[in-house]
């Protein structure tokens, strides 16, 4: 049936930035879909494992801990307003360590396992509009390890091809979480949404739904592809 094929029955999945906004949803979804789901984020608590993602033993930790996966999504991030007249050079690399450091140690271990057990996988990173546009105002960080994301992704796709793992990136607009409302504030939320094609701003379940595509067996023949949810913000 047609539906099996977006099914994640039986799957294991490991979500980091699990524990809000983007990461949680994205968790919820696939779990919803029939994974197993590990979430993980830099504080831990409950169901959460504690992870920060920039620092390679931890990383490795967490994948020993996390018994079998077969779906990667890479989801903690952090972002920062500043403009390159703000930024500093701490402030700089403390997004950059996480958005691409982060997500490239995450990545390896997934790889690494993927190849040494002999099986297939799916490794999907979450990038944004400002990866491939820059931002319209500030949040120079950001938007560089964005494009850092994007161009990494492919790269891994083209590795990760012959052993049978797809890397795939789904890049939003402006979601509606809790950090994008630090971001831009009720009233810089409500005019995005105005100039919008689609007169919104995408939800969390966009993006989830997104991966679920990627991550099933309807996405089975995709890979190094940059996946642009973000309401017609961006048309390519």
């Amino acid at each position: 049936m047609r539906s099996e094929r977006f099914s994640l029955l039986g799957r294991h999945a490991l979500v980091t930035g699990a524990a809000r906004g983007l990461g949680q949803g994205i968790a919820d979804a696939l779990a919803e879909a029939g994974a197993h789901v590990v979430r993980a984020d830099r504080v831990g608590g409950g169901d959460i494992h504690a992870c920060d993602v920039r620092q390679a033993d931890e990383v490795e930790a967490l994948f020993r801990e996390s018994g079998p996966i077969d779906i990667l999504v890479c989801a903690a991030g952090v972002t920062s307003a500043e403009t390159v007249f703000e930024a500093t050079a701490a402030s700089f690399e403390q997004v950059m360590s996480v958005n691409v450091t982060g997500s490239f140690l995450c990545c390896k271990a997934a790889m690494e396992r993927f190849r040494n057990e002999g099986r297939s996988g799916r490794i999907i990173l979450i990038g944004s509009v400002v990866g491939h546009q820059g931002a319209l105002k500030g949040h120079v960080a950001y938007a560089a390890s964005k494009g850092a994301v994007h161009t990494m992704a492919k790269t891994l796709a083209r590795t990760g091809a012959p052993l049978g793992v797809t890397v795939n990136v789904v890049a939003p607009g402006v979601v509606r979480t809790e950090m994008s409302e630090q971001a831009h504030g009720p009233t810089g939320l409500a005019a995005l949404a105005s100039a919008m094609p689609m007169g919104r701003l995408q939800e969390v379940r966009d993006i989830a739904d997104a991966c679920i595509y990627l991550a099933s067996d309807a996405g089975a023949g995709l890979t190094g592809m940059i996946f642009d949810v973000n309401g017609g913000m961006l048309m390519r």
